[in-house]
């Protein structure tokens, strides 16, 4: 054997490395290269083999839950009369085939009655089928931003990967990946509001500065009552943000006990007799410091008070 035949299954083990790389590379360009390496496919149905719809199963890592029931019927449509025009993309596993890529036509092609559809076979892993439907879903179909949200996030739990290799394997901004993730930490009800468009990811992003998950749900709500923009509301959270928070009033403090006052002294309880009898009245010396007090005169007819003027004034 020559050295050049010694070679070949070395250049061909590297010949295979490059090619693997090539189709992880390929991945950020879209799903049409993600798949352009399959031999003799060019991307139309023409001459794809066909698989009995009933033999297709859902794929389970499919990001995409929901789907537009008026949509779909006017794809079913197209199908009874112009076919599948794109074949969808499966894997085999067992006597069964798995899809990866066109959820929309075969629920289309169920819905129309087709028997059987045009179908690509791959051989993907796992990792491969997630980042599949991911791309597909992305770059075709329009995912809410919850649902890209959650399937980035599912991918990267099952994966370990972090944001920046996503990014790079979906084509994406790492910015994007990781603002897309923040969504999922505001309060389901908010949530539920992006999923069905009520919010878009703008308002949501807005959201996302407010403080507290009870607020952001209360503006949530204000936002979609009013039908307010992504402007309209940015000035709104500021406003509310530069408004005082409502201080609770305060318990009024109980008055401090009044100290006893002081006793009298001999000396005053004899004034007060004095002044009894020269009044002809009841009277009250009240002591409050050294050389502070009151004196209280008490009458009880109109007689008393004539007599105690009298007197005070003589």
């Amino acid at each position: 054997m020559s050295g050049r035949q010694k070679d070949l299954p070395e250049r061909n083990r590297y010949g295979r490395e490059a090619a693997a790389v090539e189709k992880k590379s390929r991945l950020g360009r879209g799903l049409d290269a993600l798949l352009s390496d399959i031999p003799g496919e060019d991307g139309s149905a023409v001459g794809s083999p066909e698989v009995s719809v009933d033999a297709i199963e859902q794929n389970p890592y499919q990001p995409r839950k929901q789907f537009d029931e008026e949509d779909l019927a006017s794809l079913s449509q197209s199908i009874k009369t112009h076919g599948v025009l794109q074949p969808l993309v499966v894997r085999q596993i067992g006597d069964r085939y798995q899809l990866i890529a066109g959820e929309r036509r075969l629920r289309a092609a169920r819905a129309a009655g087709l028997p059987a559809v045009p179908v690509r076979l791959v051989d993907f892993n796992d990792q491969q089928v997630v980042e599949a439907a991911l791309v597909e879903n992305i770059q075709r179909s329009d995912l809410n931003p919850i649902e890209k949200a959650q399937g980035f996030k599912d991918y990267l739990d099952r994966f370990q990967m972090t944001h920046d290799q996503l990014a790079r394997r979906l084509g994406l901004g790492r910015p994007t990946i990781t603002n897309l993730l923040a969504l999922l930490e505001l309060p389901g009800d908010v949530q539920d509001a992006v999923r069905v468009g009520q919010l878009s990811a703008g308002h949501a992003k807005l959201l996302r500065s407010v403080d507290s998950h009870q607020e952001q749900s209360r503006i949530a709500k204000e936002v979609v009552a009013r039908g307010m923009s992504v402007h309209a509301t940015e000035a709104y959270i500021k406003q509310a943000s530069a408004e005082p928070p409502a201080v609770a009033e305060s318990p009024k403090e109980e008055p401090a006990p009044a100290s006893p006052p002081p006793e009298k002294s001999a000396h005053v309880q004899g004034i007060e007799d004095e002044l009894r009898q020269k009044l002809g009245l009841r009277v009250e010396i009240r002591v409050k410091g050294t050389d502070r007090g009151q004196i209280v005169l008490s009458f009880e007819s109109n007689d008393d008070f004539e007599r105690m003027l009298e007197v005070l004034r003589r």
